[in-house]
């Protein structure tokens, strides 16, 4: 194995850990939501389950390859080794505040998300009354897409891909850490405690902020033989 494929290995770790570990944040932010969702359709059987998820997962998928395919824009911008050595530096230092932010000791706030949460809200809402099936695919895209500095973070890691398909495939595993908890919503909810669910996002973060100063490390590395190089 390579230091490019031990890296990837790494990142791939640190994705499904970030998932599993923050299932603390995940049901804070989203236990209830899946659960009302549930509720309020009166879904039964697993397919409605399967939709949702799928969906979300699909959703995670496609922004990993997107944020890939950006990655590969910017590099392709300028001096291909120098240009990827920033971007890695950047996405480090971006996936570090992140990592702070869900510590809640970050100078900077994450507001960003990846579509308008007024839209998000309205869609989420309207998609109960779609049928048990495609209004579940539809409540688990949205869901998606909601404003989370995890996921965030994936996508901000998922620049520095060295193909689409592996940052497709960083943001699917990311997303396949969520799904016990996730799956498991409307269970775990009432079950797990606050201090309990404090602990996990605090595990996550951690594990957020590692990937990110691994990632900042071989950006400096990178550049500095690359700069030796060329200049």
């Amino acid at each position: 194995m390579n230091g490019l494929e031990h890296a990837a290995g790494l990142a791939y770790g640190a994705a499904f850990l970030t998932g599993l570990l923050g299932s603390g944040h995940c049901l804070g932010m989203c236990g209830g939501l899946v659960s009302a969702f549930f509720m309020r359709t009166q879904a039964r059987g697993l397919a409605p389950h399967l939709a949702y998820h799928g969906a979300r997962l699909g959703i995670y998928t496609l922004i990993g390859l997107a944020a890939a395919l950006l990655g590969a824009v910017l590099v392709s911008t300028g001096r291909l080794g120098l240009v990827q050595g920033l971007l890695q530096i950047v996405a480090g230092l971006v996936v570090i505040l992140l990592g702070l932010d869900l510590l809640g000791v970050s100078p900077w706030r994450n507001t960003l998300g990846f579509a308008p949460l007024a839209w998000l809200r309205r869609q989420f809402g309207q998609a109960t009354q779609r049928g048990p099936l495609v209004g579940a695919a539809i409540g688990g895209a949205v869901n998606g897409l909601m404003p989370c500095s995890m996921t965030m973070a994936m996508a901000v890691q998922a620049t520095t891909a060295p193909t689409p398909g592996d940052g497709a495939l960083l943001l699917l595993v990311f997303g396949l850490g969520t799904l016990p908890s996730m799956a498991s919503a409307s269970w775990l909810f009432g079950r797990l405690g606050v201090r309990a669910r404090n602990w996990l996002l605090k595990a996550a973060a951690l594990t957020v902020i590692a990937l990110g100063l691994s990632t900042l490390w071989q950006g400096s590395r990178y550049f500095l033989v690359m700069y030796r190089l060329i200049l």
